[in-house]
């Protein structure tokens, strides 16, 4: 991770960590780097998602894309997956999306997509973080970027019709009718609000909608897929079949079953590998997951015969073991789901098309879908530390962290925050109880060897 950019963009408080000065100069560099490398003009495509903050930033960036010669490309009101589908589509030089995804109204991001769909790679970032700080030398310029005049400047174009084909992309993916399907979605009042019930309705879906009244400040407030009751609810009162919550900027998707029920990320990771398998399109046998999957998934995909692998925690990294070894299922418990077949992101629309799917194809319910992967109970504390090293380093912790492994009916994980001065102490038992005890005897070691 650099000094502004993680591994989801440069994300930050509006007008405070992430100013509309940082959008400008990100959007003059990208727009003459990729003209001088390309020898022409760039062309560049931008979505945003519904916070008041994101129109500043979308007119800053764009001012210093044409500003530098850039052709800028406005999708407006859009999700994620849609950026990096049209930025791999039509062939742009890359994509941007201002989005702070699952956070509150008063952050923002920048989220750059390279020419494949991809998220940007470090070094694209690495230069344009040297530019930010006016380290010019860094990048190969003697001065600042040299201004477009006459007719070099940039040209603005409305691109509505990217977004419009990405929906028409998403409806193609389908192959069931959704009549007489009852279906739920919570969109956040982010960047799905108009998409995913375009997309239902037109595949025929009784569809019914929450969350779908963005004002700019209340993308996420209590809905969305991080505040599930309120589908929970919606799905039990109106006798839904299923439900769809997404995040603020639509690449994550979690699911309520008909009876009410949360369907995480693990569940449809599991949904999406065994109906493969069925179908023998589960390349390699594998899945993809992260560290912090339950074993609860893993023993029901043992039972099925599925391998699977873990990575780090971020969509990022179960991207890239994914193209490196071929499979075509990955994602993580909080509903980053990839389909390498179909998405280069997680796209949570998409997501719930493909569960549709399965439910039809199947002719069973969610519930009935996911019934075999048991969730183990999860405690997950954090220990504030000087040092993060000297705790995984701290002969005493680690010996605590092995006493538990012998003992544990289930797992333990402790990992370092990526962001923060944080260990996250987590294990998953049987009972709830002991889950919670051995978290807590892990902890009392890290506090009696002065760590915490």
């Amino acid at each position: 991770m650099g000094k502004y950019f993680g591994t989801d963009g440069f994300r930050g408080e509006a007008n405070v960590t992430l100013t509309s000065d940082h959008a400008y100069k990100i959007g003059k560099f990208i727009g003459w780097y990729y003209g001088a490398r390309k020898g022409r003009k760039a062309r560049i495509v931008i979505g945003k998602d519904t916070r008041r903050s994101s129109y500043m930033f979308e007119y800053s960036i764009v001012a210093g894309l044409t500003s530098a010669g850039a052709d800028a490309y406005m999708l407006h009101v859009t999700t994620t997956p849609s950026v990096a589908y049209v930025t791999r589509v039509d062939s742009f030089d890359c994509g941007v999306m201002i989005s702070a995804s699952h956070n509150p109204f008063y952050d923002n991001g920048i989220k750059l997509i390279n020419s494949r769909g991809e998220k940007m790679d470090d070094e694209t970032i690495a230069a344009i973080e040297a530019y930010i700080d006016g380290d010019y030398a860094a990048i190969g310029l003697e001065g600042d970027v040299p201004p477009a005049t006459g007719d070099a400047l940039g040209e603005i174009v409305d691109f509505v019709s990217g977004r419009n084909r990405y929906i028409g992309y998403l409806i193609s993916l389908a192959s069931h009718s959704y009549k007489n399907m009852r279906v739920g979605l919570d969109c956040a009042n982010g960047s799905a609000w108009n998409i995913a019930r375009t997309v239902f309705e037109a595949l025929g879906a009784k569809t019914y909608v929450i969350n779908a009244e963005p004002d700019g400040l209340n993308i996420n407030r209590n809905a969305g897929s991080t505040h599930m009751d309120n589908l929970r609810r919606f799905v039990l009162e109106n006798h839904l079949d299923v439900g769809f919550a997404y995040d603020g900027d639509a690449d994550r998707c979690l699911a309520v079953d008909e009876k009410g029920e949360i369907v995480d990320g693990d569940k449809i990771i599991y949904i999406f590998g065994r109906q493969l398998k069925k179908e023998g399109r589960l390349a390699g046998n594998t899945v993809v997951t992260t560290v912090m999957s339950n074993i609860g998934l893993y023993k029901a995909l043992d039972e099925e015969g599925i391998a699977y692998e873990k990575t780090n925690v971020g969509d990022r990294f179960v991207y890239e073991n994914m193209v490196k070894n071929g499979y075509c299922v990955g994602g993580e418990q909080s509903g980053h789901i990839i389909l390498s077949k179909y998405a280069t992101t997680g796209d949570g629309i998409l997501t719930s098309i493909e569960l549709m799917e399965a439910m039809l194809d199947s002719k069973q319910t969610l519930s009935r879908l996911c019934a075999p992967v048991v969730a183990y109970p999860q405690v997950l504390k954090n220990v504030r530390v000087s040092d993060k090293r000297a705790v995984r380093e701290n002969a005493a912790v680690q010996a605590a962290i092995r006493a538990v492994e012998e003992r544990i009916d289930g797992r333990v994980l402790v990992r370092e925050s990526g962001t923060e001065p944080l260990i996250r102490v987590m294990t998953e038992a049987k009972e709830l109880r002991d889950a919670e005890m051995y978290v807590n005897e892990i902890i009392d070691v890290i506090k009696a060897e002065g760590l915490a």
